[in-house]
């Protein structure tokens, strides 16, 4: 872990654990057809088997946008300079947050399955994504992101 790293567990007032020192944050990427790119989670990872979005921890410093686009072009491939940040969401417990952050993709790109946090990578139609077996807080923010988007 190098310095200003955020990987790290917070531990909430119910015992409750959450991946981020600083936060963390995850990138939902929208395509030209109405896709959204979906991580299909490794089994040893935290809700393991679920699909969500790439994402993760928060380095010091670093603003949540920042974080989700670099996390995604570390899990995914994501090219940073195909996006447009459209809006972003906020879960804040207090004590730890995370931030969704949602953009449109230029392009319709192939993302890349780059480490072994990702079982799969898929574009999935947004009215389909329900369908899947999503994260839990993913599965609570969907309707909400689906709505805005």
């Amino acid at each position: 872990m190098h310095r200003g790293s955020g990987d790290t567990w917070v531990e909430g007032p119910d015992g409750a654990r959450y991946w981020g020192r600083f936060g963390a944050a995850g990138l939902l990427v929208v395509s030209p057809r109405s896709e959204v790119l979906l991580q299909h989670r490794a089994a040893w990872s935290h809700f393991g088997g679920t699909w969500g979005v790439p994402g993760g921890a928060r380095h010091e410093g670093e603003s949540a946008v920042d974080a989700a686009v670099r996390e995604a072009g570390e899990e995914a491939g994501v090219p940073a300079a195909a996006l447009h940040v459209r809006f972003t969401s906020v879960l804040d417990l207090g004590y730890w947050s995370y931030t969704t952050v949602v953009a449109d993709a230029a392009d319709r790109f192939t993302p890349v399955v780059s480490d072994p946090e990702s079982i799969e990578l898929r574009w999935v139609p947004i009215a389909d994504v329900g369908d899947l077996p999503l994260h839990p807080r993913f599965a609570e923010a969907w309707p909400s992101l689906r709505e805005r988007l």
